[in-house]
C-alpha cells in the first residue's frame, strides 16, 4: 500500500472519530437549545457518516473506490455540518450554497461506494 493510500485509509478512522464526537456533542447542544433544528441536522449527518467511514476503512482491502468514497463523504459531511453550525451559532452560513454543495459531495461519496460493486480489487 502506498503512503498516500495509507494516509487516506487512516484518515477514515480519524474523521470517523471526529464526526462521532461532534455528532454526540451537537446532539447534546441541540437538546439544550431553544432552536435545535440546525444542530440536530448536523448531528444526524455526522452520526450517520462516522460508521460509514469505519466500514470503508474495513472494506479498504476489497473495495477500490474506498479511498474516493472516504474523501467525498468526509469532505461533504464536514462542509454540510460546518455550514449548519455557523448558521446556528453565528447567524450566517459558511458561504452561499455550502450546505447543498456538501450534500452533493456526500451523494457523490455514496455513489462511489455503489461503484465499488463493479470495481473490486482483483486479488479479492
Amino acid at each position: 500500500m502506498s503512503m498516500r493510500n495509507s494516509l487516506t485509509r487512516s484518515a477514515a478512522l480519524l474523521m470517523a472519530g471526529i464526526m462521532g464526537a461532534v455528532g454526540i456533542a451537537s446532539a447534546a447542544a441541540a437538546s439544550h437549545s431553544a432552536e435545535p433544528r440546525l444542530l440536530a441536522n448536523a448531528s444526524a449527518m455526522c452520526l450517520a457518516h462516522a460508521p460509514a467511514l469505519i466500514a470503508l476503512y474495513a472494506a479498504w482491502p476489497f473495495l477500490r473506490t474506498a479511498g474516493l468514497a472516504i474523501l467525498l463523504l468526509s469532505a461533504g459531511t464536514s462542509l454540510f455540518a460546518a455550514d449548519l453550525f455557523m448558521r446556528h451559532f453565528l447567524g450566517h452560513g459558511l458561504f452561499p450554497m455550502s450546505a447543498p454543495l456538501g450534500g452533493m459531495v456526500m451523494i457523490a461519496g455514496w455513489l462511489a461506494v455503489a461503484a465499488g460493486a463493479f470495481f473490486r480489487r482483483a486479488d479479492h
